[in-house]
């Protein structure tokens, strides 16, 4: 009992450390905008190449972890997670950092290699705490980063040095303490033509978007890349298809019994990144705050996503999935609408993060059972891994179309799709629960 519990800590720790990399800039962005002379759209791409990249590795890395290890492959991840934090760190440069945060994203598939490496060794009625926890641990990353950017005073450099000391720690904990059964050897190898596809359409879709509103909605560029996205999406699609062993199941995207989390997790996702990206906008321009107070601003959804974690086992034994995942996107959205009304206190800040914690904890928490519940146990790690891969599409479009509604029309609206996404999260994982009881007993 002791090991299993250390090693769902450990694997916890580090899931924590690999989404810490997708928040840490996003209370440096505004500061590095004015540092490099960059615009917010632009300097915006550093938070979007981290997680446009974990959305390519993690299907990528999901993948070969079932050939070659998942532990060996999280140690790879976590590897590339300190050199990428390392080579950001050493750069003043936009371009390098970025190539920095490119390397960094590699970190994004702790979570579903995690979760393969828990069913391996937690007993059947422990594991949905296990999942929880380890889905949850991502709010708490999340919030974490925000933390971590204020203490050095955004700082980038001592960000990122913090950040490759936090990998190489975790690096070290999964070395000594995880252990798994030698893999079954899969055949075949990792679909790389899959790999660039997906790079491409999701490059193409969020650099329209972030540059929409500076090239105009309407000029050749924009609606070039909008029409290359849906080409290259469809050549993907019809490729993946045909594929052995493709990057992603396109099945399991639209499987009866995990398409409401695959929908869920995509729109949470973009409203918890929509949310605190434009909180830290507001934060830092019209309330003139550090970056130290954007942390301090956020600092109740952290904790509040960390106390919910330790809830979830017990509240999963006493709800379905489904109904928790409903009931904390309502709550985003409750926190949402709250700042579209009123932003200008400091109470309303810390009002409705706190709201923010308790939704995006119990949303989080649930997610990662609600889309494994309804598959075989064969089926488990490539259902967490599509689950884990939209919800970073989802945060990915919320940065770029975050940056392009502060530029053209202001905070109010910016919070206001966030808040729209939360309430469509919350009718499709209340409609997906009631056909699920009577579909999928």
């Amino acid at each position: 009992m002791y090991k299993n519990s250390l090693t769902v800590g450990v694997l916890a720790f580090s899931v924590a450390v690999g989404t810490l990399q997708m928040t840490v800039v996003v209370p440096l962005l505004p500061l590095l905008g004015r540092r490099l002379g960059e615009p917010l759209t632009s300097v915006s791409w550093l938070l979007t190449a981290g997680l446009l990249s974990g959305a390519v590795a993690i299907p990528l890395l999901s993948r070969l972890g079932d050939m070659y290890g998942r532990r060996t492959v999280s140690l790879a991840a976590l590897a590339l997670l300190v050199a990428g934090s390392a080579l950001s760190a050493a750069s003043t440069a936009l371009a390098p950092i970025m190539a920095g945060r490119v390397l960094q994203g590699a970190a994004a598939p702790l979570l579903p290699l995690a979760m393969g490496l828990v069913r391996e060794v937690v007993p059947g009625d422990r594991l949905p705490t296990a999942i929880g926890v380890l889905s949850a641990t991502i709010g708490v990353g999340s919030g974490g980063g925000m933390i971590v950017a204020g203490l050095v005073d955004g700082d980038h450099r001592a960000v990122f040095w913090m950040l490759a000391g936090l990998g190489a720690l975790g690096f070290v904990l999964v070395a000594a303490v995880v252990r798994e059964a030698p893999p079954a050897r899969e055949p075949g190898r990792p679909d790389l033509a899959g790999a660039a596809l997906v790079s491409a359409w999701l490059v193409c879709l969020l650099l329209a978007i972030s540059k929409g509103g500076t090239w105009g909605w309407t000029s050749p560029p924009t609606l070039g890349l909008l029409v290359a996205a849906v080409v290259v999406a469809a050549v993907w699609v019809v490729t993946a298809r045909r594929t052995t062993a493709p990057l992603i199941e396109i099945p399991m995207l639209l499987h009866r019994g995990t398409v409401g989390a695959t929908v869920a997790s995509f729109l949470l996702g973009f409203a918890l990144f929509g949310a605190i990206t434009t909180v830290s906008a507001v934060a830092q321009g019209p309330l003139g705050a550090s970056v130290l107070q954007v942390g301090v601003y956020l600092l109740p959804t952290t904790v509040l996503m960390l106390v919910v974690s330790m809830l979830a086992g017990r509240l999963m034994r006493r709800f379905t999935a489904s109904a928790l995942v409903a009931a904390g996107s309502a709550l985003v959205t409750v926190a949402a609408l709250w700042l579209v009304l009123a932003r200008d206190a400091d109470a309303d800040l810390y009002g409705a993060a706190a709201v923010l914690g308790l939704g995006i904890g119990l949303g989080y928490a649930a997610l990662g059972t609600m889309a494994v519940e309804h598959v075989e146990p064969a089926k488990t790690a490539a259902a967490g891994g599509v689950n884990a891969l939209v919800r970073v599409v989802g945060s990915s479009l919320a940065g770029a179309v975050g940056a392009a509604a502060l530029s053209s029309g202001g905070a109010g609206w910016s919070f206001g799709i966030a808040a729209g996404a939360a309430l469509l999260a919350t009718l499709f994982a209340t409609f997906y629960g009631n056909f699920s009881r009577r579909e999928l007993a």
